[in-house]
């Protein structure tokens, strides 16, 4: 049985940037490596009040989702967080790098920013009851859509999306910055509500 609640622990931003890093990872490896300062980073920006999470029947956390507002975002932080982690110089070129990517709020759709499963619970619904909060999420807060992005390397991801009633609405090329993380294009999808 999973449970969803809203928001996060401050005992478990540890485990839940150990998680978010277990997913994104391999995107963003080159820009908020090493794991080390990553995880350091990420414990510092999670907003807990813009996440559910995800917890199994002995209460252990397996899972999040993330979502953006016009008042910020799950796990993006801002300049002053980079310099606090990397220095100066590391902080201003993480963050030149992290804007080309893009920062959008989408103020029609609920965006979603981010979901991630635990490696020891995939296959067991979690990822697919994580969606369904969102959904539950953006319908409470007024929305008729939920809109999300998967690059076009994660598959898996991508499969489940659509086996949840997401439907493909655009694709765009990151060109030149797939040298830097390792995908050449994002998928935005979409499912009313």
């Amino acid at each position: 049985m999973i449970r969803i609640e809203h928001g996060l622990p401050d005992p478990l931003r540890p485990q839940a940037a150990a998680l978010y890093w277990q997913a994104f990872g391999g995107k963003l490896g080159r820009v908020l490596g090493p794991d080390r300062k990553a995880l350091a980073f990420l414990q510092r920006v999670m907003r807990a009040d813009h996440c559910l999470a995800a917890y199994d029947s002995a209460g252990q956390l397996v899972g999040l989702a993330g979502f953006k507002t016009p008042r910020g975002n799950f796990a993006g932080g801002s300049d002053t967080d980079l310099r606090a982690i990397y220095g100066a110089f590391g902080g201003r070129w993480r963050a030149m790098v992290l804007r080309l990517l893009g920062s959008d709020v989408d103020t029609t759709r609920f965006l979603l920013d981010g979901l991630c499963v635990s490696d020891t619970a995939q296959g067991q619904g979690v990822g697919t009851a994580l969606l369904e909060a969102i959904v539950s999420e953006g319908r409470a807060r007024g929305f008729h859509a939920v809109r999300l992005d998967v690059v076009d390397t994660n598959q898996r991801a991508r499969a489940l999306y659509e086996r949840c009633g997401f439907v493909l609405d655009r694709t765009e090329g990151i060109g030149p910055l797939r040298l830097i993380f390792g995908f050449r294009a994002a998928h935005t999808m979409v499912r009313p509500i």
